[in-house]
């Protein structure tokens, strides 16, 4: 995430070393004490401190005055006041000029993140116990983000995606069950019987949607909703709206989400109902012969536009599977084909544009995530293509990208050529992006 390791050539030789793929070469027993722990590899702020007393003869106070530097983050010179100090110390004790260039280029890349040991460690346990979550516990993993939003990276729409490709049962917001916030529900004897005893052994809850998710719908409305029903299930719109003191803007929020479906059938028919209800008036249930026709359903793609429009996420087919026989058309890959690419094939790849990352240390470099329904693409478009294509970059909802896999271990990126805007596609559906934070 952070480009200042790799640039400081860190990363790369470590991960080589660690696999067995690189030698592990110190230049002295002085460096090998203090590197020993991260096969060579200058990992923490106080190994480079340790490295400029040990290596080019700073003294303490000195070292800590370049510590000082590289936390400043460039904001007072970055460390090139120290260069020759530092190159000439090591020249003076017997290390090649490359191993000094070497030291001199991966202090340069902690100046532009500067990480100490102890927050290493700190941040260290805190991606332990998510990840440990997020495996043993994915979905109070996921209903704790979602009750958390906003905040974070990713969107309830990704966090919802990701849960469901892990097999966590997500469901719907319902005015009958949901609580204000999302909750965590057993798997009952329907989904018991549909998903199988090695299924419910070995998988986590489901997790509810909460009336939170719901837009322009207060949280003052979704907890009368909550406290209404407890006595006593509501039976129609017009007794929700009653016990609830709902208005109409406020049915017709629940109407759009979806929330109603349990007291009224389709979107269509909810939101008929939600704006048949006099503000005045309670309507019992009306005789068998006295009910309206029902409504013609929605198509497919109007409810998912109307889902991300009215929660910003569907829980109906990714909206990129309804456009895959075109993409396929136009020999596009889907992100799940993207990852089991050789390293170095051409290849063509598609999907709705969720972040773009443009880090200052990242020498003009932009990244792109992309998304379908299969996963996602991490894409690196290098700054001369970057330039050729900055409309596309910038405006696309939905791109399609042609270029290279470039592959090193599980880690696999899309070096992009060309970035074509297809944001047309996607038609009234509204989706949003993480856009250099």
């Amino acid at each position: 995430v952070r480009p200042g390791p790799i640039q400081g050539g860190m990363v790369h030789p470590y991960l080589k070393r660690r696999d067995g793929i690189e030698p592990v070469i110190y230049p002295s027993k002085e460096v090998e004490q203090v590197l020993v722990r991260t096969l060579g590899v200058s990992i923490f702020q106080e190994q480079v401190m340790q490295l400029a007393v040990i290596a080019a003869g700073f003294t303490p106070g000195r070292a800590d005055q370049l510590r000082r530097a590289m936390a400043a983050w460039k904001r007072k010179g970055g460390i090139e006041p120290f260069r020759d100090e530092l190159i000439s110390g090591m020249l003076t004790r017997g290390y090649t000029p490359a191993y000094a260039e070497q030291i001199y280029k991966q202090m340069q890349g902690f100046g532009e993140y500067g990480f100490p040991e102890s927050h290493a460690a700190s941040f260290a346990l805190l991606v332990y116990a998510s990840c440990w979550l997020k495996c043993h516990h994915p979905a109070a993993f996921t209903c704790g983000l979602l009750n958390s939003q906003p905040l974070g990276f990713y969107s309830p729409s990704q966090l919802v995606q990701d849960a469901r490709r892990h097999d966590v049962d997500v469901r719907a917001i319902d005015v009958l069950v949901s609580h204000v916030n999302c909750t965590l529900e057993p798997i009952d004897e329907v989904a018991s019987h549909r998903l199988g005893e090695d299924f419910l052994a070995n998988h986590s809850p489901a997790v509810r949607l909460g009336l939170r998710m719901v837009r322009n719908l207060s949280s003052e409305a979704a907890e009368r909703i909550v406290a209404a029903r407890v006595e006593s299930p509501f039976f129609n719109i017009a007794d929700l709206k009653r016990r609830a003191q709902l208005s109409t803007d406020e049915l017709k929020s629940l109407a759009a989400a979806d929330a109603l479906q349990t007291l009224s059938g389709n979107r269509r028919e909810a939101f008929w109902g939600a704006i048949g209800v006099e503000d005045d008036t309670f309507v019992f249930e009306a005789p068998a012969e006295a009910k309206q026709a029902s409504l013609f359903a929605p198509t497919e793609g109007s409810d998912i536009v109307e889902d991300y429009r009215s929660t910003g996420l569907t829980l109906r087919r990714h909206p990129v599977a309804l456009l895959r026989p075109r993409l396929k058309a136009n020999r596009a890959i889907s992100a799940a084909e993207v990852q089991s690419t050789a390293s170095g094939r051409f290849i063509r790849a598609a999907g709705i544009v969720t972040c773009r990352q443009h880090p200052s240390t990242a020498k003009g470099t932009t990244f792109v995530t992309l998304e379908d329904e299969t996963g996602y693409v991490n894409v690196i478009v290098w700054t001369g293509v970057a330039q050729r294509y900055r409309k596309e970059l910038v405006l696309s909802r939905f791109m399609f990208v042609n270029g290279k896999i470039e592959r090193q271990g599980r880690v696999v990126h899309l070096i992009a050529e060309r970035l074509v805007d297809q944001t047309r596609l996607l038609g009234d559906l509204a989706t949003t992006s993480r856009d250099f934070h």
